[in-house]
């Protein structure tokens, strides 16, 4: 079954986060919605989680893996939540809101740093380490 397309190809934010450049990482579409990847994925722009038995989509935010040492601290974040299906995996997801301007995308980049280098392979990773030199 194919899963309609939940975001907007124009949402500016979604163009900020498609600017935060990692080795190797590429965009699909997958389950409706745009994951980052290399071999595995290490991002999706928007998710939904459940609320008392209802849908509430965040279709402005950043779903990552955080590392373990970072998960309690952004869970006292009240823009980060846990999201179906992938929050039992660690995830977590992180409300951008729909205005570029009101982002922190220092903060995004490191949050897609984390989760890349906890998904990418090692040569990738390494590549990453090198560029930072």
């Amino acid at each position: 079954m194919t899963h309609p397309q939940m975001f907007d190809e124009s949402d500016p934010v979604l163009g900020r986060v498609r600017e935060v450049a990692l080795p190797g990482a590429a965009v699909k579409v997958s389950h409706g919605r745009p994951a980052f990847f290399t071999t595995k994925v290490f991002a999706y722009y928007g998710g939904s989680q459940r609320v008392e038995g209802e849908w509430v989509a965040h279709d402005h935010a950043v779903l990552v893996l955080p590392d373990e040492a970072d998960r309690p601290g952004l869970l006292e974040d009240p823009r980060v939540w846990v999201p179906a299906y992938l929050g039992p995996s660690g995830w977590l997801g992180v409300d951008l809101g729909p205005d570029p301007a009101a982002v922190d995308w220092a903060e995004v980049a490191e949050l897609l740093d984390a989760s890349y280098r906890l998904t990418a392979p090692a040569r990738l990773v390494a590549t990453l380490d090198a560029r930072a030199r």
